[in-house]
């Protein structure tokens, strides 16, 4: 086996664990684990998605246990592009969730290609766009709160690069869906529609059944709307 899929190979024992046995640790509220933590059978399509996309460097707002975290790193390991990054900011990491997400990302070799950034994400976004840094990719699944959600995104179209890729999660909820809205009907994001193939997971909020990932694909060339021409969401 090849140092790339040696590498791969850990990730994916790392998961498998994750899924079969739960993380070592998580909050008190039972059964925490399970709905805070993005689906296996998403994370598989995230990683699908990203090694099709040849991503080499990606923003991961929101750690949490890791789920998509070992995802996306494993989808990195696979592309073995050089110098591969994966900027992950979660300010809850420690505090919350007593590091197990980054834990398990270090059990599986991926902290020589990931940083966490224990802050809010409105505030290290801004500093990404500052410092110059570009993103192939973006996973958001951080404050599900509307103005928050609105505000990431804000940043993130700007540090992913045109025609780049922006995935949402838990885009059932009423919050996160409108705020996504923006950008999809008056900035020009485009949804994947096959990138999340399959039968809903479950019911969400609301009584709403659908599957809670969603991809968009940047414009090729980045522009402004008119104020004139806004199209309420």
């Amino acid at each position: 086996m090849t140092k790339t899929g040696e590498r791969a190979a850990q990730v994916r024992e790392v998961r498998r664990r994750l899924v079969e046995d739960g993380p070592p640790r998580t909050r008190d509220p039972e059964a925490d684990f399970e709905t805070v933590t993005v689906p296996e059978r998403h994370c598989d399509q995230l990683r699908d998605l990203l090694i099709a996309e040849k991503a080499a460097t990606v923003v991961e707002v929101g750690l949490a246990y890791a789920s998509s975290a070992l995802a996306i790193g494993e989808a990195l390991v696979t592309i073995d592009r050089p110098d591969p990054r994966h900027i992950i900011i979660d300010p809850f990491q420690e505090r919350e969730f007593s590091n197990v997400g980054w834990d398990l990302l270090c059990s599986a070799g991926l902290e020589t290609i990931a940083t966490l950034v224990a802050a809010p994400s409105s505030l290290v976004l801004p500093q990404l766009l500052i410092g110059g840094f570009v993103a192939d990719a973006a996973f958001v699944d951080g404050s599900h709160r509307f103005h928050e959600v609105f505000v990431d995104l804000y940043f993130l179209r700007k540090i992913v690069r045109p025609g780049g890729l922006i995935v949402i999660d838990d885009d059932w909820w009423p919050s996160v869906h409108t705020a996504v809205q923006y950008y999809e009907k008056n900035l020009g994001w485009a949804v994947i529609p096959d990138a999340f193939p399959g039968d809903a997971v479950g019911v969400g909020p609301q009584g709403k059944n659908g599957a809670r990932c969603k991809a968009y694909r940047l414009p090729d060339a980045p522009f402004e709307p008119s104020f004139e021409e806004f199209r309420a969401f």
